[in-house]
């Protein structure tokens, strides 16, 4: 009976999975939480995987793709990047209309938290600089996907104008990688129920009732991104109902990566999807890497959120026109959260820092946000990762259709 029941479960979709991992995770933590923690170890398993193989497998495709460069692919890329552009801006935008809407005040009564907030914009620049001309093997060994990113280009068109067996071994290299991703994502259930049943035996949910609105406004700003405005862009492009596209990106990418947290570690995931969804692989290969480095509507729409909250609660009066400066620092600010640790959190004084809020102020805030991780960064995760794959497979269908 258990064996039919196994061959059951491993004939169904890795979405389906991965949904009755999650239910089993969660009546398991709340029947044996003592082995629900223990079973933690599943879930930083799992995300340990992933990300040892994104890295390699970033750097492999993009040098791969860029090298047997096809002459759609660059006019794609071109879109992907401005719907990128667009989505983020869209997101910091929202977040101040649903901050103005919904005012939130914070108890601000925390101990001051342990982090290295950059001081300034320039310094979020600057250290985008220095990822870019990173040593190639410590970028892929500390996971520095913009320089990876980098010397990935750099060796495609360096290989572009080599002979064609060269070029397929480069292309073999790429499939041979992509192989082992593809077993690492199989064990992607046990992984999630790991994470899910560590996670609610060990902080539940309770700790969020104190900022239960907070909590309500970051959330409902990423749906709105995630269910109107995403698909109002894809409509724009594609011309067709969005929402089949919307919601198998969301099933297949944003569960996963609400549950890893991680852009990083949701790469292989994501060009997994590219690949079912039957999309160029020499676009996704560069766009999806490169989304989860500048594309961060979650991010912007954190770091406005809880700086307007953050200035409210301190009795701040911000106008409007003040308010969408901030979504555009946000926006920009945002496409350096990625690799930084404390990811969007970390930002905060630096667009606190606009107001004049004092940098203890604008840490006992980042504390909040840490409080509320176990919802913020999940949520934001999930639109990031998912949003990769929306406008990587809008444009792709764009320039299809053309």
């Amino acid at each position: 009976m258990t064996v039919a029941v196994l061959k059951k479960i491993n004939s169904m979709s890795l979405v389906k999975q991965i949904i009755i991992a999650i239910i089993l995770g969660t009546l398991v933590a709340v029947a044996m939480p003592d082995v629900a923690k223990g079973s933690a170890i599943l879930g930083s398993l799992f995300v340990s995987g992933l990300k040892a193989v994104a890295p390699i497998l970033v750097f492999i495709l993009v040098t791969s793709s860029i090298a047997n460069q096809k002459a759609d692919s660059d006019a794609n890329l071109r879109l992907i990047v401005a719907l990128y552009l667009i989505g983020t801006l869209s997101a910091a935008f929202v977040a101040v209309l649903m901050s103005f809407m919904f005012p939130t005040e914070l108890t601000l009564n925390l101990s001051s938290a342990t982090a290295n907030p950059p001081q300034g914009l320039g310094e979020v620049l600057s250290t985008l600089a220095f990822k870019i001309v990173d040593n190639p093997i410590n970028a892929l060994a500390t996971g520095n996907f913009i320089g990876i990113l980098a010397w990935g280009l750099g060796l495609g068109f360096a290989l572009k104008h080599v002979n064609v067996q060269t070029k397929k071994t480069v292309h073999d290299l790429a499939d041979a990688v992509s192989s082992i991703v593809r077993i690492v994502i199989k064990f992607a259930p046990i992984g999630i129920f790991g994470l899910v049943a560590n996670t609610i035996a060990t902080t539940g949910f309770s700790v969020l009732a104190e900022y239960s609105q907070l909590v309500i406004v970051l959330v409902s700003s990423m749906l709105i991104i995630a269910l109107i405005i995403n698909p109002l862009i894809v409509f724009a492009i594609t011309r067709s109902n969005p929402y089949p596209l919307v919601f198998t990106c969301l099933r297949g990418s944003g569960i996963t990566a609400f549950f890893t947290r991680s852009s990083a570690a949701n790469i292989p995931v994501n060009m997994a999807l590219c690949k079912k969804l039957d999309l160029h692989e020499d676009t996704y290969s560069v766009s999806i890497p490169l989304g989860a480095t500048i594309n961060m509507a979650g991010a912007a729409i954190t770091i406005t959120v809880l700086t307007l909250a953050t200035a409210h609660t301190l009795g701040i009066n911000i106008d409007f026109g003040t308010a969408i400066l901030l979504s555009v620092i946000a926006s920009i600010s945002a496409c350096g959260a990625s690799g930084v640790a404390g990811g969007s959190l970390l930002l905060i004084p630096l667009a606190c820092s606009i107001f004049g809020i004092p940098n203890d102020v604008a840490m006992q805030v980042v504390a909040i946000g840490f409080i509320i991780g176990v919802i913020q960064d999940s949520a934001e995760t999930a639109l990031n990762s998912s949003t990769d794959v929306v406008f990587s497979a809008a444009a792709s269908h764009h320039v299809t259709n053309k």
